[in-house]
């Protein structure tokens, strides 16, 4: 429809403000309902109304006792009650429930501290602590508790505690620090002898250096720079250390050893590795060197130039990676985001997705420079909230950027987040990757059902989708759930319609043949050729008759593989001349249904009998009947027929070959054994005048 056009373009009489419009809307917006306070007079009231809520608590934990937040409310209603045994009782039934909830422990822990109950706290520590270990969040509290009351021993102590877990880099730190607090420099030295055995890394080896130039230990810094270089001078981060070191050098003015540092470095590291040395040795020399006026010039110049050619054409994106690239090797991170931030606001002008294909990995990259460069979480997951606002998903989507920002708050250890975006995606996008990719994280962290509901809903949406089925049934047989795999491939042969129904039924045939079961996969094969009478589906057929079933683990070795072949073969159903029958008889049968239902579908008869002729000449010479099938196969002759234009006159003939098989060369083409006895007539003519 065309868009209404406006006529009269002057402006109104009485011009209203966005300002006036929002006076106007709040003084007549109506009043909130707010619901009356209760007020109590004596204490039969109190008593009543305490026993009126307690019941209401009971009531809620009682029917909603998986519900975490139901039992705090009713703990910490009993705390502002000042009945702290009742408060106690609450959280210690919904520890019994929820023991491994953190928000539970900590808000218990945090009443006793409140209350002062300091022995009851840290009883609620202890347990906490020993329950959960590795939740960092309760060590710290335990810890930040002690020091309060002054009791730097037990903080001491909790720490101890704590470090024999091997956490990670930030709690070695702050025991340092607490150390370093109270002036306990020796103490803190043999906290980082312990980091760096537990940590080997450049990190906290950095760590130890710095604390050693902070309380100004030139010597013991550069000690333990040196034992950090020897410790790990083959490990892939070993560049990382040395820039830090010749940083280091660098705040001591020994030019000279940073400059040394850098080049026997430069020296020793491969090459994929001395890259970001490189750079830093760069930053030095500009620094130190003679280099860092034409270094800017260089820089400024590109700058400009990009400059010039996103004004001309601002939907050049390529234009906009290589802008962004040299802003990100500068390594100035607010232009670098300034860069960003300009290239993602030139959306493509139309909603097709070729025209967004090179938009979106401006995204891409935006949000990987937040995560891996600027290492700010909080950006990163901003990016990608607004990258997934600006793409228009009712038209398209990329599952590509869904998967990303999933991925991101996985790395991030928040699962609720990456399967709310999962679950967003798959309502807004439901692509075959983003099932993919859901249901393997799921199988990853073993939530089975989840991968089975997320099956279900993508079958749900698309029932069409063979190899959908397959995957599922191939999930339920590697958990050993052999009926429930073989009911999904019953659900799926039973679909109206499908993709690859082929597929479908190859894969159903090889799932009941690997697991042994010859009966079900004879029925199988009948079924289909009820569906279809193809003669791939015969040679198949046949095929598996003649073909024994062994049965065996997959990490089976050549000696198991070889018993169960041999065993196989004394079963009474796997023996050779079992096989053979049954494979001759599919063959018999094929080849007389063939004739019957398409007598001119001798391609397919011929194809039929050379793998026949085949499979007899891979038999011992005593079972073979190659002989016999060979007799059968037809010959091969050239004809003549009409070619009839579009009004059905004949113009012209052309030649073709035919086929002409001995069982039915009497009945079907009687004119052959006159033009038989022609040639055989010819023949014999022809050897008599040879021997006259």
């Amino acid at each position: 429809a065309r868009a209404t056009r406006v006529k009269n373009k002057a402006p109104a009489p009485v011009q209203i403000t966005a300002e006036q419009i929002v006076r106007e809307s709040a003084e007549r917006a109506e009043d909130v309902y707010r619901a009356p306070k209760r007020k109590i007079a004596d204490q039969e009231e109190l008593k009543e109304y305490r026993y009126e809520q307690r019941k209401q608590f009971e009531d809620r934990v009682r029917s909603s006792y998986w519900e975490p937040r139901a039992w705090i409310r009713y703990a910490k209603w009993e705390e502002g009650q000042g009945d702290l045994p009742r408060a106690r009782s609450v959280w210690e039934r919904a520890l019994e429930h929820h023991g491994r909830d953190v928000p539970i422990w900590l808000q218990y822990a945090e009443m006793e501290m409140k209350n002062k109950a300091i022995n009851h706290a840290r009883n609620v520590w202890e347990r906490a602590c020993s329950t959960l270990p590795r939740i960092d969040v309760f060590w710290y509290k335990y810890v930040n508790m002690e020091e309060t009351l002054g009791q730097v021993a037990a903080a001491r102590q909790v720490f101890e505690k704590w470090m024999k877990w091997e956490p990670e880099h930030t709690a070695w730190n702050a025991y340092v620090k607490m150390e370093q607090r109270y002036g306990e420099k020796e103490r803190a030295r043999d906290i980082f002898q312990r980091y760096v055995q537990v940590h080997p890394d450049v990190k906290a080896w950095t760590r130890w250096a710095k604390f050693e130039f902070s309380s100004g230990e030139r010597d013991k810094a550069r000690e333990v720079y040196e034992a950090a270089v020897e410790f790990l001078r083959n490990e892939p981060e070993v560049g990382e250390l040395y820039a830090n070191f010749a940083k280091f050098e660098e705040m001591c003015h020994e030019v000279e050893r940073a400059r040394a540092i850098y080049k026997f470095a430069l020296d020793r590291l491969p090459k994929e590795q001395a890259e970001s040395v490189y750079k830093e040795f760069m930053k030095f020399e500009k620094m130190h060197g003679n280099r860092e006026g034409i270094e800017d010039v260089v820089v400024g110049q590109r700058r400009f130039k990009y400059e010039e050619e996103v004004s001309k054409n601002p939907l050049n994106y390529d234009t906009w990676f290589d802008y962004i690239r040299l802003e990100e090797n500068a390594g100035d991170m607010a232009k670098t985001r300034e860069v960003y931030e300009r290239a993602i606001a030139n959306v493509p002008p139309a909603n097709e997705k070729r025209f967004w294909q090179r938009y979106i990995y401006i995204w891409i990259n935006y949000a990987l420079y937040e995560e891996l460069e600027a290492r700010d979480v909080e950006r990163t997951r901003e990016v990608y909230r607004a990258c997934l606002k600006v793409i228009p998903h009712a038209e398209f989507s990329f599952s590509k950027i869904w998967i990303m920002a999933a991925k991101f708050e996985l790395r991030q250890r928040r699962l609720d987040a990456c399967r709310k975006i999962f679950g967003l995606a798959i309502g807004l996008a439901p692509k075959a990757k983003i099932f993919a990719t859901y249901i393997e994280i799921e199988f990853q962290l073993g939530n089975v059902d989840r991968c089975r509901t997320l099956y279900e809903k993508y079958l749900e949406i698309e029932p069409q989708n063979c190899s959908t089925w397959i995957k599922y049934a191939e999930l339920e047989r590697s958990l050993g759930e052999i009926e429930r795999g073989r009911s999904i491939f019953e659900l799926a042969v039973d679909q109206a319609m499908l993709d690859m129904p082929e597929v479908l039924w190859k894969a159903y045939i090889d799932f009941e043949t690997s697991e042994g079961e010859r009966e079900r996969t004879r029925a199988l094969y009948e079924r289909l050729l009820e569906r279809t009478k193809h003669v791939k589906v015969w040679m198949s057929y046949a095929r598996f008759e003649a073909t024994p079933i062994v049965v065996v683990d997959d990490d089976a070795d050549d000696a198991a593989i070889a018993a169960a072949t041999a065993a196989a073969e004394n079963d009474e159903h796997e023996r050779l001349e079992t096989r053979q029958a049954k494979s001759r008889a599919v063959y018999e049968r094929a080849l007389a249904e063939l004739k019957e239902i398409d007598p001119d579908a001798k391609e397919e008869r011929v194809m039929l009998l050379e793998a026949w002729k085949s499979f007899e000449d891979t038999l011992p010479s005593e079972f073979s009947k190659s002989a016999g099938v060979k007799a059968r196969l037809p010959k091969r002759v050239k004809r003549k027929r009409a070619v009839e234009d579009d009004d059905g006159r004949e113009i012209a003939q052309e030649e073709y070959y035919d086929y002409v098989f001995p069982d039915d060369a009497g009945a079907a083409q009687p004119s052959l054994k006159l033009l038989e006895a022609a040639y055989a007539w010819k023949k014999a003519k022809a050897a008599a005048e040879a021997t006259d």
